[in-house]
């Protein structure tokens, strides 16, 4: 018989300091969920309220005094900070609580590592890691401060840690090219797209919002859905037919967070850039998350980013998602005084999906209208036409010819205008 051995998950203490910048308790809660997804089993939570971030050791004297004495008690593997620590911080705690420490844009960093599956998201995340790395290598102690004479490495005298930056600094480079290469074939998926007059939908979100679910209903797409925090990573592409016949390319993308890393931002920089290309983007949101408000507003906070003058200029639906568990959620559908349309959906029953779909068709560009024809009867090859290029509503032959009731494609009216009745 064989032996299967269970690895027990990473015990782990939570951090913060809170200085009345954001909301703790809800930053904590969601620290406590990165963690979770990252596999880690959290044990506690401490907060200390100060004016100011510590220095040379991110929270007071006292209150790491007390969180070595946890660490000790309840044998914790890991310690992790809810804000961007330096490298002597690091240090500092790690030497004082004798545990592993890293901070909230490490465990991110970590979880994109996993979830990343194709050649750019992993190239994206690498990206991220080695931009983050590259001004922390100072400080980790007499590791990186050897003398090295390595013939063809290193230079005479030069050391370690000057080694792996030249290096870090050699891949950031190569991956900064590749990546070049794979937004330059996406530009021109775009171009090619535009030229067929394709109309693309982009859905974003904050993070486990149900952006993957959504996706899933509407185009049965198979995109991994996980009630875990950036379940998914990689943009996903799939064709889809609205009711009035009209074909679209839906786009999912990665989800935002508060708080996202720069880092990140920039490095995936390419594939949230599938919004700016977008003819109209749903932001998804979790209705039943008392938060999500805040969700929205990071969303569009993060996406103003992207675009050149800080202006998101595609229409945009808030789609309040996850209905079904809301509670008050009438008085969620008007927030913060925006004019974009809410609609309330529950992607996982299907509930207002159809009321979503008629939103999209009126905020979508109006490349088709509906109309009646009259057409000869020797020109009965039109309504194939008509009907190839989007629904026909009716058809019937008539004393004085082929009557039909269709929606079709602007450019296929102009062409028989002198039909239409």
């Amino acid at each position: 018989m064989e032996t299967v051995n269970e690895q027990r998950p990473e015990r782990a203490l939570l951090l913060s300091v809170d200085t009345g910048e954001f909301d703790a308790e809800v930053s904590m809660y969601e620290l406590g969920e990165l963690a979770k997804t990252a596999g880690a089993l959290v044990c506690g939570v401490m907060i200390q309220k100060r004016p100011v971030i510590e220095g040379a050791t991110y929270l007071g004297s006292g209150r790491l005094a007390e969180a070595a004495q946890f660490c000790s008690d309840n044998e914790i593997d890991l310690v992790i900070v809810d804000g961007e620590l330096s490298p002597v911080q690091v240090r500092n705690i790690e030497n004082i609580t004798d545990t592993r420490v890293v901070d909230r844009t490490t465990l991110i960093l970590d979880i994109f590592a996993r979830r990343a599956r194709t050649k750019e998201g992993k190239l994206q995340v690498e990206l991220a890691q080695l931009k983050y790395s590259l001004p922390r290598l100072t400080g980790k102690g007499t590791s990186l401060s050897r003398l090295g004479g390595g013939i063809g490495t290193r230079g005479p005298g030069e050391t370690k840690l000057e080694s792996d930056r030249r290096h870090i600094r050699r891949r950031i480079q190569y991956i900064k090219q590749e990546l070049d290469g794979v937004e330059a074939r996406r530009n021109m998926q775009h171009e090619r797209r535009r030229k067929n007059g394709a109309l693309v939908v982009a859905i974003v979100g904050y993070t486990n919002a149900g952006k993957s679910t959504l996706m899933n209903h509407l185009t049965n797409a198979g995109v991994l859905e996980e009630d875990k925090l950036f379940a998914t990573l990689d943009p996903t592409a799939r064709k889809l037919t609205l009711p009035n016949g009209q074909q679209i390319m839906l786009v999912d993308t990665v989800g935002f967070i508060s708080r996202l890393p720069h880092q990140l931002v920039d490095a995936f920089r390419s594939t949230l850039e599938e919004a700016t290309y977008a003819d109209v983007i749903l932001n998804v949101c979790d209705a039943s998350d008392d938060e999500c408000h805040n969700h929205i507003k990071t969303t569009y906070d993060t996406l103003s980013q992207l675009f050149e003058d800080g202006r998101i200029a595609v229409p945009v639906i808030n789609v309040f998602n996850k209905c079904d568990k809301a509670e008050e959620l009438e008085e969620r559908l008007f927030f913060y005084g925006d004019s974009n349309p809410c609609v309330s959906i529950s992607a996982l029953t299907g509930f207002g999906v159809d009321k979503l779909l008629d939103e999209l068709e009126r905020a979508l560009p109006q490349t088709r209208r509906r109309v009646k024809l009259l057409l000869p009867f020797e020109k009965g090859g039109v309504a194939a036409r008509l009907r190839e290029s989007g629904i026909v509503h009716s058809q019937e032959y008539t004393a004085d010819g082929i009557l039909v009731d269709a929606t079709a494609d602007i450019s296929v009216l102009e062409e028989n205008k002198d039909y239409i009745i």
